[in-house]
């Protein structure tokens, strides 16, 4: 698969999270059967700014619920505002009560 190809079915998946939850870099690799992508899916993020239809970039977090692409937006608080005004309480650029909000394409896609 190309990095194009890829890009496209990592922003497929991004589309679907739903606002007021979040997902990660990981999960997303998993569930394009590519674990070990985790980096790939973040440079397909950082590239998600001319996508369309638009990919909400901001429900993508690291493992830990970590902001860990807040420094790909616009400004410095940009991610952190979108996902407030979903309803995310971040603190010190972490999703707080992140076991909750994260969505799983593994579990929430499954066949």
């Amino acid at each position: 698969m190309d990095r194009a190809d890829f890009f496209e079915q990592v922003y497929q998946v991004v589309r679907l999270v739903p606002k007021g939850r979040v997902t990660s870099y990981g999960a997303i690799a998993q569930y394009l059967g590519a674990r070990t992508a985790s980096r790939m899916v973040g440079y397909a993020m950082n590239a998600s700014h001319t996508a369309e239809p638009p990919v909400p970039a901001h429900r993508v977090v690291n493992r830990n619920g970590l902001l860990s692409g807040k420094h790909h937006f616009p400004s410095a608080t940009a991610m952190q505002d979108a996902l407030e005004k979903e309803g995310i309480t971040i603190i010190d650029d972490q999703v707080q009560d992140f076991k909750t909000l994260f969505w799983d394409p593994n579990t929430e896609l499954a066949l």
